[in-house]
């Protein structure tokens, strides 16, 4: 079965969702979905280097002859597609980095993002930060002090932990399943008062090339 794509179709889904949500609760939240969390260069260099690399030992150990040089040339053609395939591949991505680096990788753009998008300038404090990272599938939840003083610490701990699942499988569906069960949990710790103004865009941000 073909996973649900991030498209136009769902940007409108998930904006009416948020925009629904801060209907009935004070607190302000910002959605990020990004292709990813870093350019991965290395990693498209290592698998170049390693597809040239088994290229350099199929032409000294070939039984074929060829001319010394076409050597030179084969394996920078190979490194060069190696390189350009490997940054068209999440999964090779993946594979060639380690799940401390992606980790640190999406913690790092949340936490930037959390100030470069002003929600640690909320009035209230009441900013909060959903940001899904596609290529490491994993999600992050930054929520501000106001938020985390205002919900109870173990249904807000629950619905974390289901955000950071449905990140695992990064689909627009179980992203919106999510942050419905998020927003039922602001309505009932921080609702709507009338007297806090949308002070962020509702919009969710895609940067998903």
């Amino acid at each position: 079965m073909k996973r649900a794509k991030f498209d136009e179709a769902s940007q409108v889904a998930l904006t009416d969702c948020v925009k629904q949500i801060e209907t009935t609760t004070d607190a302000e939240l910002v959605l990020i979905v990004r292709a990813r969390s870093g350019s991965y260069r290395h990693a498209d260099y290592l698998f170049g280097a390693l597809l040239a690399f088994a290229g350099l030992l199929f032409l000294l150990f070939s039984p074929f002859d060829f001319h010394q040089y076409w050597v030179p040339i084969d394996v920078g053609l190979l490194f060069a597609g190696g390189a350009f395939i490997s940054s068209r591949s999440n999964f090779l991505r993946r594979l060639l980095t380690s799940e401390k680096f992606r980790s640190e990788a999406v913690r790092k753009g949340a936490a930037a993002m959390f100030y470069e998008a002003g929600i640690a300038n909320t009035n209230a404090e009441l900013g909060l930060l959903i940001y899904l990272s596609i290529l490491e599938r994993r999600l992050e939840l930054i929520a501000d002090r106001g938020v985390l003083k205002g919900v109870n610490a173990l249904e807000w701990n629950q619905v974390v932990f289901e955000l950071h699942e449905a990140g695992r499988k990064p689909e627009p569906q179980s992203l919106h399943d999510g942050l419905q069960k998020l927003g039922c949990l602001l309505a009932k710790h921080l609702p709507a008062t009338g007297e806090n103004p949308n002070e962020l865009c509702d919009a969710p941000h895609f940067e998903l090339k």
